[in-house]
């Protein structure tokens, strides 16, 4: 069975397929397992159930949440972030709906933070500067939550820049505004108390949000989680699109030792396609059966 717990919808989140098209390309894939974890929202969940079903796919509801962490011995202190996956969640449940719409206000508030933040860019630089209609336009093509790869997607469009990640190296990285201020604590508990169980997503993603940002020693990664992290979470994703064989085998035998989930998948978001492409063990299937 291939298996695939890590995937972005374009309806929800930052991805570039509908959910209708992630689901046709599963089965295309025939991937047997599967969730969307879109970015802060679970708007999309109860049409993939259905589709999923429909297409005799095993699926999992999902979502994928950041919260801010630090650790006193690592970069004196300063925090960074981390992405959390909730998985078996109660999609109805009031709590983390209401906190979800919060987080999807907030979304915009910052996307027109940075939007100031480029305006004072490109004065500088002699470009030209975007207007409320750029806003306007970017907010309108968004049926998720608004995030940076909408506004990279749209410099792209505006041919500000080449491709999305000149967009970040440029621009995005250095006019950054914090996202919404969650701590671990807070969002397990909101995922605990949906019904659902708490997966730390790719910790060792040499290019995204992880533990890298502390530090690239797996030993020193896995003691933060059993110092800091453990009592907050079920699981760990041990595969993943950005892994190494050493950093899977790493954290295989960490999940083992303390007896806890093991997930894994793409991190896809249709850019390119690498749905079903990371090798996920059959057994992992075997940890949601109950």
């Amino acid at each position: 069975m291939l298996i695939d717990l890590h995937i972005h919808s374009k309806d929800c989140s930052d991805g570039n397929f509908t959910v209708e098209d992630i689901v046709s390309e599963a089965k295309a894939r025939n991937i047997g397992l599967m969730s969307i974890t879109d970015h802060d929202s679970i708007g999309c969940q109860e049409k993939a159930m259905a589709l999923a079903r429909k297409a005799e796919i095993l699926y999992i509801s999902g979502v994928e949440l950041n919260v801010t962490f630090s650790h006193p011995e690592y970069r004196k202190g300063r925090s960074v972030s981390l992405d959390l996956l909730g998985y078996l969640i109660d999609t109805k449940n009031k709590a983390l709906r209401s906190n979800l719409r919060e987080i999807g206000r907030y979304r915009e508030e910052r996307g027109a933070r940075i939007f100031d933040k480029l305006n004072v860019e490109f004065a500088e630089k002699g470009i030209e500067e975007l207007t409320m209609k750029d806003l306007k336009e970017i907010r309108d093509s968004v049926d998720g939550v608004l995030g940076r790869p909408h506004i990279a997607r749209y410099l792209v469009r505006k041919g500000i820049v080449k491709n999305m990640q000149e967009a970040f190296d440029k621009y995005l990285v250095r006019c950054d505004v914090p996202k919404f201020p969650l701590s671990i604590e807070k969002v397990s508990r909101l995922l605990r108390n949906a019904g659902g169980i708490v997966v730390l997503a790719h910790p060792n993603d040499p290019h995204g949000t992880s533990l890298v940002k502390l530090t690239k020693s797996l030993d020193e990664q896995t003691e933060i989680i059993e110092e800091s992290i453990l009592a907050y979470i079920d699981g760990v994703e041990c595969w993943h699109s950005r892994n190494d064989k050493s950093t899977t085998d790493h954290y295989v035998e960490f999940a083992k030792k303390h007896k806890i989930i093991m997930t894994g998948g793409s991190d896809c978001h249709q850019k390119p396609v690498v749905m079903g492409t990371v090798k996920v063990p059959e057994y992992v299937a075997d940890q949601f059966k109950n």
